[in-house]
């Protein structure tokens, strides 16, 4: 694909990351636990390798499970150092230790997309659309949203003194409908150049873009109540 950088066209070439350790506090063994009849991970595969978007789908994983399950699907696999598999270890980490890798191939990745397997949701279609607007906006990252139901502006955080507002307090009092719309990255998709990312390590590089996915699509598998949740709306679709 053909895109524009300053005044010269270059070639893009794309690829998706798929970050998944085998260890979860919250939900243990969440990225490969059965969602209907399926692991966890293997939505996130599917969705990417549907999509037209990528030229490589790589896992970034530490777990043999996740490693087979990948292999099988005929993705790539980056086999992740232990001390970016805990619970502490950064994201952002993890994206560089791939792409490192990946330059070192010398296979010239001008963009990625952070993919997260706790967004099985997500499908083929968002990932395009995420696609084309971050060309058409002429972004250099772009994150997927969902809007907030409780303005911020509303919000009130403990302080040492008591409390204060998260923004100001004339806005406390304002109408809801007054104040400008609000939205929460849901983790289903990030875009960013990898230069501007190796260069940084910032994710949201302006200038930063919003794809906005409805709260069903946005669900990101926290819980066992969210897997359940999950569930039933594929079963409903059967």
């Amino acid at each position: 694909m053909w895109i524009w950088e300053g005044d010269f066209v270059c070639k893009s070439k794309v690829v998706a990351i798929i970050t998944a350790r085998g260890g979860s506090k919250g939900l243990p063994r969440k990225n490969v636990l059965d969602l209907a009849g399926k692991p966890l991970i293997v939505y996130t595969i599917s969705a990417a390798l549907q999509s037209k978007v990528f030229d490589k789908v790589v896992v970034s994983t530490d777990d043999k499970e996740i490693r087979d399950v990948s292999l099988s699907l005929g993705v790539e696999v980056i086999n992740r150092p232990s001390e970016l598999a805990t619970d502490t270890a950064s994201s952002l980490d993890v994206i560089e230790h791939a792409l490192l890798k990946l330059k070192k191939s010398e296979e010239g990745y001008t963009h990625f997309m952070l993919l997260q397997p706790t967004s099985p949701l997500r499908k083929a279609e968002h990932i395009e659309e995420a696609w084309e607007k971050y060309l058409d906006e002429n972004a250099v990252s772009l994150v997927s949203v969902t809007e907030v139901e409780h303005p911020p502006q509303k919000m009130l955080v403990e302080t040492s003194g008591g409390v204060e507002p998260l923004t100001k307090w004339e806005e406390l009092t304002k109408p809801r409908q007054s104040l400008p719309k609000a939205y929460l990255p849901n983790g289903a998709v990030y875009i960013c150049k990898v230069e501007e990312f190796l260069k940084t390590k910032n994710i949201f590089e302006k200038p930063l873009k919003i794809l906005k996915m409805d709260k069903k699509s946005s669900i990101d598998i926290d819980s066992m109540n969210d897997l359940k949740q999950v569930e039933r709306i594929l079963n409903e679709k059967i």
